[in-house]
């Protein structure tokens, strides 16, 4: 992905998505510490909807619960909850954190080895753990098909977590970050590991949050810490042949216990933002209740979706003139704006492209009150009906029948205000190219103001400007603020003494 500069994925990872899948997640590992809590031995869910199997798992099994695992979790939970609590509320008064886990692990391996936990109460135990490095060798290619989607998903994950972090404290401490450069870093750092079969490496929410808090700056805590895990791998591990599953299963569960405060900002987050909500809450349940690598692909889709909603419910805005200067805002929203007799002035606050095209065109003839297709179909019907009438009527009268209903309209002239159109694709241009000849049909001028250069880009390539006087045609005509548009249309008015001017 470094190689390829596809650091730019991480723009389609929004917090709410990563929060909601992190969410998910948790839940799961959550749900898969229970069997330790109660010491049953059942066999781990694979597939989907892992959550429902292993709950169901866990209930049905649930006559078998070791009583000794039962009474030690429910011991640490008692112990661990509240100190760690002391531990959040206080860490801004104590210079590091204090290891109330490590405590624990040490005080229950001793009471597992001396109480013979493993051999009088069956109690499950860590057993054997292996000291000293594997010998590297070559990753077994036969697993590749297997964990090819889960590979890939872990990497996008890892990386959006990296991305994350980097970012967060980038803004605190005053320095950027490289999307393909961190994608670059976690590459490598994951090549060599593979030969001795290593688990992922990214970054660490919990650990990276710990030392920023403590004062670390450079990579030397980094190196601090590998020295303690090579300790722990060459002489420590053994020591800890008699601790008990459940105690490590007790610690998840308390550390992950920010996952469950999410579901408390729920209210606060639906009155912020109702869609970032939604897309949180279905990452989430997807991630947890179906499988965490589709949660994570419904999540961005969703996302995208909800992207492309927000321009399919952008509506027309009629536009009105502030009395002190000329600035021009939303009739709606504010009081005390002028409209021009005659001209109209409407905004749209979305992209004009081939999913929302017809859209555009359906709410600018409705804010402006005057749709030109219905209008024609009711000169069409005046006619037909103006012909059975009066048979020997002649067509110049019809005309004339037919022109007097739409110049019963009081809108001579349209300016549409371009500045909140961040692009067009070739269906937006010939939106706006249709809207022009129906209003033009009724006698009623369409111009553009304020449009960005590459909207005037685009509507120059799409061929909705007349050609230049050089090459024969007449010149296109370039407003760079509403005011100037709508002088134009009121000096076109003012030179035609009918109206009826076009542009």
């Amino acid at each position: 992905m470094g190689i390829f500069q596809v650091g730019f994925v991480s723009v389609y990872l929004s917090d709410s998505l990563l929060s909601g899948f992190a969410t998910g997640a948790s839940l799961t590992i959550l749900t898969s510490q229970f069997k330790y809590l109660l010491g049953l031995k059942i066999p781990r869910a694979q597939g989907w909807f892992t959550l429902f199997k292993t709950w169901y798992s866990v209930l049905s099994n649930l006559q078998n619960t070791n009583v000794c695992d039962l009474v030690t979790s429910l011991v640490c939970l008692m112990i661990l909850l509240p100190t760690k609590e002391l531990n959040d509320r206080f860490k801004a008064k104590l210079k590091a954190p204090i290891p109330f886990e490590l405590f624990m692990v040490v005080i229950a391996t001793l009471a597992s080895h001396f109480g013979n936990f493993n051999i009088d109460y069956g109690s499950g135990v860590a057993g054997t753990i292996p000291t000293g490095f594997l010998p590297p060798q070559m990753p077994l290619w036969s697993l590749i098909p297997n964990v090819a989607v889960d590979a890939f998903s872990i990497a996008i994950v890892g990386f959006a977590i990296t991305v994350s972090l980097s970012e967060m404290f980038a803004k605190k401490h005053g320095y950027t970050v490289d999307a393909n450069q961190e994608m670059y870093a976690i590459g490598f750092c994951n090549i060599l590991p593979s030969f001795f079969r290593c688990f992922t490496t990214s970054a660490a929410l919990t650990k990276t949050l710990v030392k920023e808090s403590t004062g670390c700056q450079t990579q030397i805590s980094g190196i601090v810490s590998a020295l303690l895990l090579l300790l722990v791998l060459l002489v420590i591990a053994p020591l800890f042949y008699s601790l008990q599953k459940c105690v490590l299963a007790v610690i998840i569960l308390v550390n992950l216990r920010g996952a469950l405060r999410k579901f408390l900002d729920l209210p606060g987050m639906w009155r912020a933002n109702r869609v970032d909500t939604a897309i949180w809450l279905v990452t989430m349940a997807t991630s947890a209740l179906v499988n965490t690598e589709l949660g994570l692909l419904v999540g961005v889709l969703v996302s995208a979706l909800c992207v492309l909603a927000r321009t399919q419910q952008a509506k027309v805005l009629k536009l009105g003139r502030a009395s002190n200067r000329e600035y021009y805002e939303d009739v709606s929203s504010y009081r005390g704006l002028q409209t021009h007799p005659g001209v109209a002035v409407f905004r749209y606050d979305a992209p004009i492209y081939y999913a929302n095209q017809s859209l555009f065109k359906k709410s600018l003839y409705k804010s402006a009150g005057l749709d030109p297709l219905r209008e024609k179909s009711r000169a069409m019907k005046f006619k037909r009906k103006k012909k059975q009438d009066v048979p020997e009527a002649k067509p110049t009268h019809e005309h004339e029948a037919g022109a007097t209903l739409m110049e019963n309209k009081s809108l001579r002239s349209v300016v549409i205000d371009g500045s909140s159109i961040s692009f067009l694709d070739t269906a937006g241009v010939n939106a706006l190219k249709e809207v022009r000849k129906d209003y033009a049909e009724l006698g009623v001028s369409v111009v553009l103001a304020q449009c960005s250069t590459s909207v005037l880009d685009s509507l120059q390539r799409g061929g909705y400007y007349p050609k230049a006087e050089g090459d024969g045609g007449e010149e296109a005509v370039i407003f760079y603020t509403i005011e100037d548009a709508v002088r134009y249309v009121q000096s076109l008015s003012a030179a035609n003494g009918d109206q009826d001017s076009k542009c």
